[in-house]
């Protein structure tokens, strides 16, 4: 048993497993390790050894499996075991076109509405993001970068949107950390300082075509990524056949 739940000492753990909320516990500590990479595509996953490590049965871990297979981020085959999905660069294309749509729609709604408070907000996160790649963290800069993102849909209170970005999201976190590099960081800082420029500026025409402009070169390079390592992917070998050219336009 030690040895089982040495093997997954990285889960966070909840200090005390509320009754009637394991499972939700077990799949949100696992979803953690799965997005952001603790648990690599491919990884065999070992339900004893989850089981150990959490001191639950195997029912919770059982249905953590079978939520995180919606989510697509579990494969799960009978009698054969269960593994962490490879990431399918179809599924990431699809949903940063459905993004880019809502994005740049949103912003186009946005401009002429705001106010200092979301200025304020922007401008703050582009200091935290600044603050977080300059020592190199790039874990805090991601869920910052998320969150540059949410801070124009909560001024809108476009909840229902949001739930559209947020339902693929945990795939699409899953592919832009196989591409963080200090490199990367320095690109979103540059490419978020653009976006924010338009909407300061009132210029919708300037903030659609940065924001359309940042999701495309995160794309790009992950068609890159994707040609280089595609053994990490679903579909590496479709990607590496690819023309190279972007479909969105």
């Amino acid at each position: 048993m030690n040895n089982h739940t040495s093997s997954y000492s990285f889960l966070t753990r909840p200090a005390t497993l509320a009754r009637g909320n394991v499972t939700a516990e077990v799949t949100q500590a696992l979803r953690q390790a799965i997005v952001t990479l603790a648990l690599p595509p491919g990884t065999v996953l070992d339900k004893a050894g989850i089981c150990a490590h959490f001191e639950v049965s195997r029912f919770p871990v059982s249905e953590a499996f079978a939520r995180l297979a919606e989510e697509g981020l579990v494969d799960i085959a009978p009698q054969r075991g269960s593994t962490v999905s490879l990431v399918r660069i179809a599924d990431v294309r699809e949903y940063m076109l459905i993004r880019k749509g809502l994005e740049s729609e949103a912003l186009r709604v946005l401009i002429g509405r705001h106010d200092a408070e979301l200025i304020a907000a922007l401008q703050a996160n582009m200091a935290d993001q600044r603050a977080a790649a300059a020592r190199d963290d790039s874990e805090t800069f991601h869920q910052i970068d998320i969150d540059f993102h949410d801070i124009i849909f909560r001024s809108m209170r476009m909840t229902k949107v949001k739930a559209i970005i947020d339902k693929a999201r945990a795939n699409l976190d899953r592919a832009r950390r196989l591409i963080i590099t200090p490199r990367r960081l320095a690109l979103t800082i540059a490419e978020h300082q653009a976006i924010l420029d338009g909407i300061v500026a009132g210029d919708t025409p300037q903030a659609i075509a940065a924001i359309r402009a940042h999701i495309d070169a995160v794309m790009v390079e992950l068609f890159a990524f994707a040609r280089e390592h595609p053994h990490m992917f679903a579909d590496g070998a479709e990607v590496a056949l690819d023309d190279g050219d972007f479909p969105f336009g």
